[in-house]
């Protein structure tokens, strides 16, 4: 079996160091290559293929040079996962890091060992799987939406692509897989890796709403049902619940 390899794109060597310990402790065997400039890690990204990327926006003097990496691997075409940890606010690079396919970020000092373990053996898993997705049968064309993270890095809503982190893809995907049920809070809540409240639900499926308005303005395929949690509900194409 081929070893798998990780790379952490973090300047400060402390960080890097807790990334790479953190990772070795949730897998075992695997292999971590540490960068910490721009320069050599996009040497590294031409010749190594890495089965996912973890990295810092700044690195250095170069305040966006992890975006630069992103384009990168973009670039090259070959799916590979990145995951941003980041001291830049959330709330303004969260989204600038969808839109370049990141596939989620956590921000320095707001998030736990746990969360990260956690975020960071999805998005691995997802990778490592990606080989017998591409053999499945391909969704149904005349499903408006298609939930496929194994292969997409964000689901597709009438052909266009919805940009969302991996708890509200979560999230989503148990909403879509039992649509016309009521779906509840306490459902909803072991779905979640932290902040496991009915407030941070509303706030998940805010988000999701917003994406998916976003490209479809007359969205309005997610019920809330009062006291008890959400519904999706499938409504005839081109038309919203009125």
């Amino acid at each position: 079996m081929a070893t798998v390899k990780v790379a952490v794109i973090e300047d400060d060597l402390p960080t890097s160091n807790q990334l790479k310990g953190w990772i070795e402790a949730a897998r075992p065997g695997i292999e971590v290559h540490q960068w910490f400039s721009r320069d050599e890690a996009e040497a590294a990204l031409a010749r190594e293929r890495y089965a996912l990327v973890v990295l810092d926006i700044e690195l250095g003097r170069e305040r966006h040079a992890g975006v630069a990496l992103i384009n990168a691997i973009n670039k090259q075409r070959q799916g590979t996962p990145v995951l941003v940890v980041s001291a830049m606010p959330a709330t303004i690079y969260r989204s600038i890091m969808k839109a370049l396919d990141a596939w989620d970020y956590l921000q320095k000092t707001t998030f736990e060992e746990a969360d990260f373990i956690d975020t960071f053996l999805e998005i691995l898993r997802a990778g490592r799987d990606k080989a017998e997705a591409d053999k499945a049968p391909a969704a149904d064309p005349g499903e408006e939406l298609s939930l496929d993270p194994l292969r997409q890095s964000t689901p597709i809503w009438r052909k266009q692509r919805v940009n969302l982190p991996l708890t509200a893809q979560r999230i989503l995907a148990t909403l879509y897989a039992r649509r016309g049920e009521v779906v509840s809070y306490d459902e909803l809540c072991q779905v979640v890796k932290s902040g496991r409240n009915r407030d941070n639900i509303r706030k998940h499926v805010s988000t999701i709403r917003d994406a998916f308005r976003e490209i479809d303005p007359d969205f309005d395929c997610i019920e809330n049902v009062p006291m008890r949690g959400f519904r999706w509900v499938d409504l005839p194409t081109g038309r919203s619940r009125t």
